[in-house]
């Protein structure tokens, strides 16, 4: 059992809302995925640096470090610049989604997400099923 909770596919949520972080955390577990939380883009950067993530979601509107901010710092370091990111937000325009590929997304969402979207998503950015 060690075995296989070590395998499991990881993703940082890294949302200011906490219902946010629990609805993302539930629909994310519920298919599989072992999740980790950060209230803001400073607290996701220490987590990203600390630990190995498949994975980021990453709100953009938050405090302390924006999600731009946060994409752009972790592009620049080479031990987690290639750890997929999708950012999921309330803005819609199609420049905030060129603004958050500009950033470093790999993928741009609006809120609010399904679970079915989120979780196919989730499975396409880490390579299929959660192990």
């Amino acid at each position: 059992m060690t075995e296989e909770s070590d395998a499991k596919t990881r993703i940082l949520v890294i949302d200011d809302g906490i219902t946010m972080r629990l609805y993302y955390r539930s629909v994310l577990e519920a298919a599989g995925f072992e999740v980790e939380e950060a209230a803001n883009g400073v607290e996701g950067h220490e987590k990203a640096l600390s630990q190995h993530f498949d994975m980021m979601i990453v709100d953009i509107n938050m405090p302390k470090m924006d999600g731009y901010s946060l994409l752009r710092a972790i592009r620049k370091n080479p031990a987690i610049h290639g750890v997929p990111a999708v950012t999921i937000s309330t803005e819609a325009r199609p420049d905030d989604a060129i603004k958050a590929f500009e950033a470093g997304a790999n993928f741009y969402l609006t809120k609010p997400v399904a679970p079915e979207d989120l979780t196919e998503v989730a499975r396409l950015m880490t390579g299929g099923s959660p192990r």
